[in-house]
């Protein structure tokens, strides 16, 4: 009888389900996501992708170049993520007569005191939007190479940190080129993403003007709150650091940007830099789609936006209407993806 009654037991015992752990980092990455989309979203219209990248780049530590025509809402995007967070932000407007000490800050002499002092620019913030990058001199937009690689400047010999976080995004008109400077190559391979900012569609555009038919002056932009701190930030850094990602999907994506150098219809293929910047962010992509490891798919989601700016298509295949989005998406197509 106490053998059956032990029998029982045990079979209550693996019949009963086994609840999911929860995986708490991955809850807290999740929240703080949906949290800043929703604030954002009490003024942008759609852009849900757009909104995804720019978090997860943020999110991997990484800077942001958006590029679309006057009037997307590229600066109104980045000011609105500023006040979803509890961080300081600066504003610098691009201009051809910029300097860079009006950026990264000026050595001056004290009389009172009888030595030289720095007076930090406004570079020195969480976040640093740029407006128009493209409208100053490249002795300007050097000024920018240390602070967005190391998050450090270096003025007459002395380093100075920058604040932790430090996120830079830049906006620039693809069309106007008059009075412009194009970025060098070194320049853009420090932006994590380029993400092009494109045209509402016609549902979204009715939705836009639905939304400030009454609001003129867009007062509802100072509904927006500040939802997150900057240790909030920081913490999803170290989470998104965590992310699994299994040893076939680390061949994937050096396989994807291998063959970016090898490809006979770019110029120039991309650096490891682009290695590391589609394993980042494709771990926090995972982790604000509520997982724990990293799929193809998560992969496939970063490589355009990784890619787009940091490999040159051939002369001929520019002269024949090739464009950069064909060779990844056709690249992509023909490289086996891992089981």
């Amino acid at each position: 009888m106490e053998n059956l009654n032990a029998q029982e037991n045990n079979v209550e015992q693996m019949t009963t389900p086994v609840e999911p752990t929860v995986n708490t980092d991955i809850v807290f990455i999740n929240a703080v996501y949906e949290k800043t989309k929703n604030e954002i979203q009490k003024v942008i219209v759609g852009n849900d992708d757009l909104l995804q990248l720019i978090l997860a780049g943020m999110f991997s530590g990484g800077h942001i170049l958006l590029e679309g025509v006057p009037g997307v809402a590229k600066t109104l995007i980045a000011k609105l993520i500023s006040q979803c967070m509890n961080i300081e932000f600066k504003r610098i407007q691009f201009t051809p007569d910029l300097m860079p000490s009006d950026l990264i800050g000026v050595t001056i002499f004290n009389l009172q005191k009888s030595e030289f002092i720095f007076k930090k620019g406004p570079i020195f913030s969480n976040l640093v939007l740029i407006d128009e990058i493209n409208r100053s001199p490249s002795k300007t937009q050097a000024a920018l190479f240390e602070a967005m690689e190391e998050k450090q400047i270096t003025v007459d010999g002395a380093t100075y940190d920058l604040g932790k976080p430090f996120f830079v995004i830049a906006t620039q008109n693809p069309i106007e080129q008059e009075g412009t400077y194009k970025l060098p190559e070194a320049q853009l391979d420090r932006f994590l993403f380029k993400l092009k900012v494109t045209y509402p569609d016609l549902n979204n555009e009715i939705a836009i003007l639905q939304r400030f038919k009454n609001d003129f002056s867009q007062k509802n932009v100072a509904q927006v709150n500040a939802v997150i701190s900057a240790s909030d930030v920081e913490k999803c850094l170290k989470i998104i650091e965590k992310i699994h990602i299994k040893d076939e999907l680390i061949n994937y994506i050096a396989t994807i940007v291998h063959q970016t150098r090898s490809n006979g219809n770019l110029f120039m293929g991309a650096s490891p830099r682009a290695s590391m910047a589609i394993m980042k962010t494709a771990k926090a992509i995972a982790a604000m789609r509520g997982r724990d490891f990293v799929t193809p798919d998560d992969i496939q989601t970063v490589s355009y936006p990784v890619l787009n700016h940091r490999i040159i298509l051939s002369p001929e295949k520019e002269m024949e209407g090739v464009t950069v989005d064909n060779v990844i998406k056709e690249m992509i197509k023909n490289i086996e993806v891992p089981r």
